[in-house]
């Protein structure tokens, strides 16, 4: 099949092969790709909205016993920068953001083999109660595990807790490359990919929506990528748990990995690359953090129609050398300058015009 004949298949919703995956984004035009997914999006979503949550991203503690080579956020067990904030400290940031009109909260960390299950339950409780209006988007597979192992529980159980106490869904964090060779060089302690998907399975089963992230450009190949890409197509065959697809690329400037940083132009390919190939995913955000605004804008016209969250504090990407923030009318103007409408959103893409005169 020619290129042009392949990117009309995928254009029009035809799946894939893990082959012709690889092909087109290895050698089709960026353009032609970009036209493609952008076609795909719009008959997917025949409107000119796009979406947008007000949300924040609190990094409750750095200690970690992970130790990921392409993280500068952790600090190992008992080190002098260490932190783990207090409930309350955490409670009032959620309150900061909360007042600012977020609807999403995400309480992310290293995974801290101090903290049981129990201090997290007790958290999200709180959390539930006084701000009823906020959904508690949070932790990650990684946290999840190390909760399991400090508990020696199931992580099916450990989830089920999790639930009870107010965590209504799980993000994509911690899956960066889901290919065995990438992880035992990068991320030699996390889990491997069968298990990361396995508890994304466990959540999905239990009513929990997730997202699925990649973090790209750090030593993968280019069919790694695609294989990342399959094996979330595979899960989200089988349980269509999957809200929405996040790639955002690595940031080496204070990594102990170090390295490059991918270029805008990889950037949009992968975008284009994703919208089509994961042709079950519902959305694709915009990821503007890592690559900034300007091409958070452009990434509209490949294939996203989510400009994910105004992400009102973030510390991960900003120990790593990202200097990117946005306000929401930031956001918005990217949005309606390149000929959309912006519209919120809540965590689950539910419209929420009680929030529009927010002040985040």
């Amino acid at each position: 099949m020619s290129l042009a004949n392949l990117l009309d298949k995928a254009a029009n919703g035809g799946r894939l092969s893990f082959d012709e995956g690889v092909r087109l984004y290895k050698e089709a035009d960026l353009h032609a790709l970009g036209a493609a997914a952008n076609a795909r999006r719009m008959q997917l979503y025949p409107t000119n909205d796009v979406t947008y949550v007000i949300d924040t991203t609190i990094n409750y503690t750095n200690v970690c016993n992970v130790h990921c080579t392409f993280c500068a956020f952790f600090r190992p067990e008992k080190h002098k920068e260490g932190y783990t904030m207090s409930h309350d400290q955490v409670l009032a940031r959620v309150k900061y953001a909360a007042d600012q009109g977020a609807t999403q909260i995400m309480i992310q960390g290293g995974v801290n083999p101090e903290l049981h299950l129990e201090w997290f339950e007790a958290l999200f409780n709180r959390v539930r109660m006084e701000y009823p209006n906020v959904d508690i988007h949070s932790l990650s597979v990684s946290e999840v595990i190390g909760l399991a192992n400090v508990e020696k529980m199931p992580t099916h159980d450990v989830l089920v807790r999790l639930k009870a106490a107010g965590m209504k869904s799980l993000p994509g964090a911690g899956a960066e490359i889901l290919v065995e060779r990438v992880r035992k060089r990068i991320s030699a302690r996390k889990v491997t990919p069968d298990v990361w998907l396995g508890v994304m399975r466990e959540a999905q089963l239990l009513g929990m929506p997730t997202t699925a992230t990649m973090m790209f450009g750090s030593i993968e190949t280019d069919e790694e990528r695609i294989e990342h890409l399959d094996v979330l197509r595979a899960l989200q065959d089988e349980t269509a748990g999957f809200t929405a697809f996040i790639p955002w690329y690595y940031v080496p400037w204070k990594t102990p990995l170090r390295g490059k940083e991918a270029t805008g132009l990889e950037y949009l390919r992968v975008l284009a690359i994703s919208r089509l190939y994961l042709d079950n995913f519902p959305h694709l955000q915009a990821s503007w953090l890592t690559p900034g605004l300007k091409m958070g804008q452009l990434a509209l016209f490949y294939g996203c129609d989510d400009m994910g969250g105004t992400i009102l504090e973030e510390q991960v990407v900003h120990d790593a050398g990202s200097t990117n923030e946005a306000t929401r009318k930031q956001l918005e103007e990217l949005v309606v300058t390149a000929g959309f409408r912006p519209v919120i959103r809540d965590t689950y893409w539910n419209v929420r015009d009680d929030v529009a005169l927010a002040s985040a």
